[in-house]
């Protein structure tokens, strides 16, 4: 039945649109310093003890101007505006400067945004959100969605809101979050990670060992290990030409290029088929039919093991078998128009993310080379003694490494904040927030000021290293909070480490570029080539 329902969802992708990628225009970096008059954090009863009626109004929380229709979108024009749509993080040290830890703003259509700068106040938003956390995002990806039924039953994890978004949430994570199947997939994510650190050793210069295009192979690497991890298959080698790997990763960047823009603009995409909504169009349409593909391969490898054994007479199941992602996706109760979104959100969540995340963990080793040798030791001291191979065991052990990537994660984090809509009135810092506001947490400001760590600028693992966290739990959170924090946390973090250990353990990490910052799409990208150079450890 399965395989018939998929056969049919097969036939139904139609015809790609073609539309050129819109440029994009790097701002010019602002420099901030930290607001001298940041106020303190406060308890959260503070605000709880403040009734509604008692309350500042909403519309006394400090902003910049806005106008009827478009609201603030003035603020973001290129020439005219004072903020840059593509330097969140920048805006949002500008704002926090201009007008203190929160912040209004308004939205096309007259929606109400609200920006926290104190981790006190996105602990209040978290403990509010409720049951069914709700957020404003991937609008567009949604249309397209619940305009093909004949594909998708919902709009999918990401924008999807309420009881169907928890009933999705609750099956997928019961198999992207059980430990056995992420820690079962690790021998063949350690060996995507060696291969790729065979090839750095093939594709670098001779003399300098610098590597070009250095995040093409890189997305590379994370598309196989996204798919080895989910679907437990090989796309091919690493260093063979890919069509089909080509054709994903492209789509995946075109998806998450048009995001932001599609949520937060006019929205003319509801009514006419836009450029920008083209490009989305046939980026989705890449990655379903991609998607589709391997999950029939995997049903029908599933279901011609299932008939085997009854064949041969096997009723016992086989109690040392680790049932899969995918697996425990098909045995969940989800449906197969479902199963295949799963599918292509973890593909559009897992290549990109990866990649990038990856690129600052290096720079930031990189240029703080008496770190990097902590790590090299730790690395290799682990590996020596599991033939070189990255375990389980490897992994628990690899203390440094995860101080590594803290830091990484305060200094370089994925996104500026999290995405929260609230759903129902409340007060937050003395002020009326109401039902349907839009909040977004600016953590990637907020986790380089001195309130919160001494020495803000400066790569320090060790922070990281003692029993008491360094500052306020809400301060830094890379994989988010509470139940919509990221669903896919074990198999990025598997991956990432794996490949950390493996690059370090063989290769000294020099970095000839320039200061990388980073440019704001969905996630925060490098925003310039990355100039790494590999040379060999002694």
């Amino acid at each position: 039945m399965r395989g018939a329902v998929l056969g049919r969802l097969a036939r139904v992708v139609g015809e790609r649109l073609a539309c050129p990628k819109i440029p994009r225009h790097a701002a010019a970096p602002l420099t901030v310093s930290p607001p001298v008059n940041f106020m303190p954090v406060r308890s959260l009863t503070e605000s709880a003890e403040i009734a509604w009626e008692d309350a500042k109004p909403f519309e006394e929380i400090p902003g910049p101007s806005c106008l009827p229709l478009i609201g603030c979108l003035h603020h973001y024009l290129p020439y005219i505006g004072q903020y840059s749509p593509k330097r969140l993080h920048h805006n949002g040290r500008l704002k926090l400067q201009q007008f203190g830890p929160i912040v209004r703003q308004k939205l096309p259509g007259n929606t109400n945004l609200l920006y926290l700068f104190d981790p006190e106040d996105i602990e209040a938003m978290y403990a509010k959100e409720g049951r069914y956390p709700s957020r404003r995002s991937h609008l567009a990806l949604q249309k397209y969605r619940l305009d093909r039924p004949h594909m998708f039953s919902t709009g999918g994890i990401l924008p999807t809101n309420g009881k169907h978004w928890w009933e999705l949430r609750r099956r997928a994570q019961k198999s992207m979050n059980k430990v056995s199947a992420v820690a079962s997939r690790l021998p063949q994510v350690d060996e995507v990670c060696r291969e790729f650190a065979e090839l750095i050793s093939k594709v670098r210069c001779e003399g300098s060992g610098r590597v070009g295009h250095f995040l093409d192979l890189q997305k590379r690497l994370f598309l196989e290990l996204t798919i080895t991890s989910l679907l437990e298959i090989r796309l091919g080698k690493l260093d063979d030409h890919s069509d089909e790997a080509e054709q994903l990763a492209h789509a995946v960047d075109e998806t998450n290029c048009v995001v932001l823009p599609t949520d937060n603009g006019l929205q003319l995409w509801k009514y006419v088929r836009t450029p920008m909504y083209r490009r989305l169009v046939s980026a989705q349409d890449t990655i379903y039919r991609i998607a589709l593909k391997y999950v029939e391969t995997k049903d029908d490898e599933l279901r011609h093991a299932r008939q085997k054994k009854k064949a041969e007479g096997e009723s016992e199941p086989d109690t040392k078998h680790v049932t899969s992602i995918l697996e425990s996706f098909f045995e969940s109760g989800l449906e197969d128009k479902d199963i295949v979104g799963l599918v292509s959100d973890t593909l559009m969540g897992g290549i990109d993310t990866g990649a990038y995340t990856m690129a600052y963990v290096l720079y930031s080793l990189a240029n703080n080379q008496d770190k990097q040798d902590l790590l090299a030791q730790e690395a290799r001291r682990l590996l020596d003694g599991s033939d070189g191979k990255v375990t389980t065991k490897v992994l628990s052990e690899a203390r440094y490494l995860k101080a590594v990537m803290k830091e990484t994660y305060r200094l370089h984090p994925i996104s500026i904040g999290v995405g929260r809509v609230i759903q129902e009135d409340t007060v937050i810092r003395g002020f009326r927030i109401p039902k349907e506001t839009v909040v977004v947490t600016q953590n990637q400001v907020i986790s380089r000021l001195p309130e919160h760590f001494p020495d803000p600028q400066r790569f320090l693992p060790e922070r990281w290293l003692h029993k008491a966290p360094p500052a306020h739990p809400f301060v830094v959170l890379p994989f988010g909070h509470g139940p919509r924090s990221c669903i896919g946390r074990r198999m990025a973090e598997q991956n990432l480490q794996t490949i950390i250990l493996q690059l370090i353990s063989q290769y000294r990490v020099g970095w000839v570029g320039g200061e990388l910052d980073c440019l704001s799409n969905l996630i925060n990208e490098p925003d310039a080539p990355l100039d790494f150079t590999f040379t060999d450890r002694e």
